[in-house]
């Protein structure tokens, strides 16, 4: 797996930012660039598994729909909170 302080901002940030409300590429390129960048690249390479097991769980056909509708959703936002820069820290003022 590549090194998080190694990987090239284009190939992080290139995913679908349509269904995220708050998506600003300046400001995700700001925290790439800033104090918590390593953190911050840390958090998209985390944000590829939820989207990838709420694919996988979109799928399945075993659970209630609308558990599964309800379960995928949560999986997707943890994954867009973490591009959208929610849980890095604050900068100091």
């Amino acid at each position: 797996m590549p090194r998080p302080d190694r990987e090239p901002p284009e190939e992080l940030l290139a995913f679908d930012t349509g269904d995220l409300e708050d998506w600003d590429e300046g400001r995700a390129r700001a925290a790439l660039a800033g104090r918590h960048g390593a953190l911050y690249r840390d958090h998209l390479l985390i944000a590829l598994r939820p989207e990838a097991w709420a694919e996988a769980e979109s799928g399945r056909t075993d659970t209630d729909a609308r558990h599964r509708a309800g379960y995928t959703q949560a999986l997707r936002d943890v994954a867009a909170f973490l591009r959208q820069t929610y849980y890095l820290p604050p900068e100091p003022d």
